[in-house]
């Protein structure tokens, strides 16, 4: 009995795609502002799983340190290409989320 080559791909590409936490860290944003953006990494075959609580703790931590009273993720994400194969297929990714800071800065 043959198995097709394309029925083993799969099967390999599903054993191979892991799913991983990502706690996302602070990487920059504006005091003035009042923003504060959070980034992780993520590979080809990773099905990222984000710790949404942490990353606000995180916000939050940054925002209380410039005098503001609380934190509030602000609109969606952006991800871009952070390396590609020869064949002009994406390998890596870098996500970044901008939170605003909330409350008046002290």
């Amino acid at each position: 009995m043959r198995i097709s080559t394309a029925l083993v791909l799969c099967a390999v590409l599903g054993l191979t795609a892991c799913e991983s936490t990502k706690v996302l860290q602070a990487t920059g944003g504006s005091r003035a502002d009042g923003t504060v953006n959070l980034s992780f990494n993520y590979g080809l075959f990773e099905q990222p799983k984000i710790d949404w609580g942490a990353a606000l703790e995180t916000a939050r931590t940054s925002c209380k340190a410039w005098g503001y009273s609380d934190a509030q993720k602000f609109g969606g994400g952006l991800q871009h290409c952070e390396a590609m194969n020869g064949y002009g297929q994406c390998m890596a990714w870098a996500v970044t989320v901008t939170y605003q800071c909330t409350g008046h800065p002290s």
